[in-house]
This record gives structure tokens, sequence and C-alpha cells, in this order.
């Protein structure tokens, strides 16, 4: 029979020893790492690298991928505040308030057009405008909510910087190689919608990269424009010629661009960064814009005639007098509903394009709509002059971004006035994901 040890032998043992545990080197976490902004960045890649003519079949034209991650960031972000041990937010903030204003009038819009006699070819687009709707207010409040941290914000902040660029780079190559490239894209479970084409205005192409058409592609890339120069302004912490690249494509892509409403949305853009940047900074920019404009005139000597001919000749612009002609046909619309309107995706292609998003919005979802719509630019927009009045001299990189965020946001509600934008999910998609950036900026404004 085996005799217990002393008390003093059992004292100076050695304890058992743990089970070997796996920690993977700090690289490797990394890489691992999926937190909301793994989430974003796989929507970013969807919504800009897939191009938007490639659907998922069965799902028609709400089978856009990006639409499909949207609904489920939306289903994610319910997941999450149900799931939460606390709600994280200590009250309100402005900008969930302003989009649930929006939601809630456009969803009155809804029940009032369901509920009346309604032509049958109206009912799917109304169904598939409140789903994108709902998708693209997914990734706003996924963004708006999710992202806690500032070096995971610049980290997004970043990946649109470059993608702004990427789609820039395929524009230069279309504009000077009369390709489209996309149209050689083939993707297992997508469908094409609608064949590829590639456009020309006054002799020169209209490259569009992977959008549906020109004027969304340059909207898009004037809207990311502010950010790719604050990355490279402020993220010092890459090497220059990285940080510079996405601001150098897109400055380069603005004047081949062939489109209006990229030129007045670069302009809008520059303006308001040059009013808020100081010194230095403001006279390097100038600048920039000043030698690019002499290097576009010697690379391409027609390009300046024909960009100055798009606004002199826009009288006799069929585009314009296409636009100015549907005023008195949605006075008519406004007219019979002019509170909530017709009803959000009711009016249809078929019946008028009018080329102008808050007509449109006037026609569908009434002033009330309409009005609110507005108000969530609005509301974004104190809450970034907020922030820059709280940042400034603390946290010189959140000053800098909410003027980016400030530029690129103006830019995409001023644009809307050039086309029929929420027929177009990347310009769409990528306004509200902006929105959802700034209201990440402070956890409470």
């Amino acid at each position: 029979m085996t005799q217990p040890r002393p008390a003093a032998e059992r004292r100076h043992a050695s304890p058992p020893r743990p089970l070997p545990t796996f920690r993977p080197l700090p690289a490797f976490r990394r890489v691992l790492r999926f937190d909301v902004v793994t989430w974003l960045s796989l929507y970013l890649l969807l919504l800009f690298a897939v191009p938007s003519k490639l659907v998922i079949g069965p799902l028609g034209s709400a089978g856009a991928p990006s639409m499909v991650l949207g609904l489920a960031s939306l289903l994610l972000w319910v997941l999450i505040g149900v799931g939460a041990a606390r709600p994280a937010l200590s009250g309100p903030r402005l900008i969930r308030v302003a989009l649930a204003l929006f939601l809630f009038s456009v969803g009155v819009t809804y029940v009032l057009a369901m509920s009346r006699p309604v032509v049958s070819n109206e009912m799917s687009p109304a169904d598939v405008a409140i789903l994108a709707l709902l998708a693209w207010s997914g990734t706003l409040l996924l963004a708006h909510d999710g992202i806690v941290s500032a070096g995971r914000r610049d980290v997004l902040v970043w990946r649109l910087a470059l993608a702004g660029g990427a789609l820039a780079v395929l524009g230069l190559a279309q504009f000077a190689l009369g390709e489209l490239f996309v149209d050689r894209l083939a993707l297992p479970g997508l469908t094409l919608t609608s064949p590829y084409e590639l456009g020309e205005r006054n002799g020169l192409i209209r490259p569009q990269g992977t959008a549906t058409h020109p004027i969304e592609y340059g909207v898009l890339i004037t809207m990311l424009l502010p950010l790719a120069l604050h990355v490279g302004f402020e993220h010092t912490e890459r090497r220059p010629l990285l940080r510079w690249a996405p601001a150098a494509a897109a400055l380069a892509l603005v004047p081949a661009s062939g489109s209006r409403s990229a030129y007045v949305g670069a302009g809008v853009g520059l303006v308001i960064l040059l009013l808020g940047w100081k010194g230095a900074r403001r006279r390097v920019m100038l600048g920039v814009t000043a030698v690019g404009a002499l290097a576009g005139m010697v690379v391409a000597p027609g390009m300046l005639a024909s960009i100055l001919g798009l606004f002199t000749g826009a009288a006799e612009d069929p585009s314009v007098t296409s636009r100015t002609g549907s005023f008195d046909l949605a006075g008519e619309f406004i007219a019979r509903d002019p509170l909530f309107g017709r009803g959000l995706g009711t009016f249809l292609p078929t019946y008028r394009i009018f080329d102008n998003q808050y007509l449109l919005l006037l026609v569908t979802i009434g002033l009330v709509g309409t009005a609110l719509f507005c108000w969530l630019c609005v509301a974004t927009v104190r809450v970034l002059l907020r922030v820059r009045a709280h940042s400034a001299g603390v946290d010189p990189r959140a000053h800098d971004l909410a003027l980016s965020l400030i530029a690129a946001i103006v830019v995409g509600f001023v644009s809307l006035f050039f086309f029929d934008a929420f027929a177009f999910p990347m310009t769409m998609g990528a306004l509200f994901l902006l929105i959802g950036v700034a209201g990440s900026l402070r956890a409470k404004a």
C-alpha cells in the first residue's frame, strides 16, 4: 500500500503543467481578423468590382450581389443590437433619427400606393426599390454603429480610396484603349441583364468602369476623390507613392469622363475642401489643379473645347432639353399626390426618364419624403461640422476626415440633380456607406 508523502514534500512539489494552447502569430491574427470593417470591405468589393449589369439570375432586379449583402448587413445590424448586453449608444444619434424618419415616410407611401388600384407592372419595381433602400440603409447602420475604433475606420477609408483609384485606372484604360474590359468578365452564378456598350461624346470615349452608365461612374469617382485626397495628405504612415496613387488616378480621370455631372461634382468637392484647408495645403492643391489643366491641354488639346462645349452649348443639348422638358409632366404628377407621392419605384422609365432624382422623388414619395431625404444630408453635415469643431487641434486626422466626408457627401447629393440615381446601385450604395462612416466619427452627436 502506497504511503502518502509528507506535507513538506507536498508543499514543494511542482504543480501540474497546463495543456499547451495555440497562440497564432500577430501577423496570422491580423489575417484572421473579421469584424464590421472586414464585412463592409467585402461589400465594397461586390459593389465596385462586380459590374452592375451582373445579377443573380433567379432574383432578377433584386439580385445584385451588393444588394444581397446589403440586406444581410441590415439583418446583421439587427442581430448585433438584439444580442448586445447593453445598448452601445447612450442616446439617439442625429443621423439614425434622420434615416428612421425617411424610411418611415417611404413606408407610408408604399402602404398608400398598395392600398389603391395600382398597375401590375408597378408592383415588382416598387418592391425592388424598397429592398434596395433597406440594403443601403443596412450598410449605413452597420458602419454607423459597428465601427468603434479610429484605426479600423482609417482602414475602411483607405480601402474606399483604393477602390476609387482602381475604378479610375480602369476608366483611364477604357478611355485610352477604347475597350470595356469588363465585358470579358464572366462570374459563375451571375447573369448579364443587358449588353455592354462603350459610349462616346464629341468623338471621345466615355469611360464607365464597372458602372451601368458613364454618368454614374463619373459621379462615383468625384464622390470618392475627397477621401483619396484625405488619404494622400493624412495617411503618412504609408509610402508617398502608394497613398497618392488613388488621388492621382481620380484627378486624371475627371477630365476624361466626358460627363457634366462629374465636372460639377469635382468642382463642388474641391471648393469645399479648399474652403476648409488652410495655408500650404490649399496652395498645393491649387497648384496641382493648374498644372493638371495645362497638362491636359497639351496631351489632349480637343478635350478642353469638348468640356467647355458641354456647358456653353447646353441649351441645344438633347440631354439637357429632355431634363428641362420634364418639369411640366412632373408637376402634373406631383399635384395629384403632393405630400406622399405615388410610391417609390412606381414611376417606371417607360413613362418618362426625368434624369433628376429629386424630381422623381417628388413624384414618388412626395414633399414629405423628399424633405426628409434632404434632411438626412443636412443632419450628416451637422454631425461632421461638430466633429470638426471638437477635433480642431486635438485630432488632425479626424478633423480632415470630417471635411473630406462633408465634401464627398455633398457631391453625392448635388449629383442627384443630374440622373435618376436610385436606379443605379453603385452611387447610392457608396453614398449611404459614406453617411454611415460619417456617423461613426463620434459616439454621440
